[in-house]
């Protein structure tokens, strides 16, 4: 395990979490909010610090919560919070989506 200083830009804050391998710049992350819920982020930056002891280089991280990740987000206007399963079946505007009816036509030169 790789013990990893995490610099969180939304919640401006640092702890040292342990990893399997390092995450890479534009990777996504899982970590828990400080009010207990999941959330993903981004990492924006990776850097390495050598150590104050010996010949070794210690990992940073500079994260920033996932864009529509944040509290509220598309589900604003729904006051009570609840899922409305009727809206999820709602087909309206299906043909939007693309049809799988016949093969595409190949590229013709």
């Amino acid at each position: 395990m790789i013990e990893i200083e995490v610099q969180n830009e939304t919640h401006q804050t640092q702890e040292r979490l342990r990893f399997a391998a390092v995450p890479r710049i534009g990777e996504g992350l899982r970590l828990r909010e400080p009010d207990g819920m999941w959330a993903s982020y981004d990492v924006l930056d990776v850097w390495y610090q050598k150590a104050e002891y010996g010949d070794i280089w210690m990992p940073y991280l500079h994260v920033c919560m996932t864009p529509g990740e944040a509290v509220g987000g598309d589900d604003a206007d729904n006051t009570q919070g609840a899922f409305d399963e009727d809206a999820s079946h709602d087909l309206q505007g299906e043909d939007a989506f693309a049809s799988l009816a016949r093969e595409a036509e190949p590229f013709k030169i």
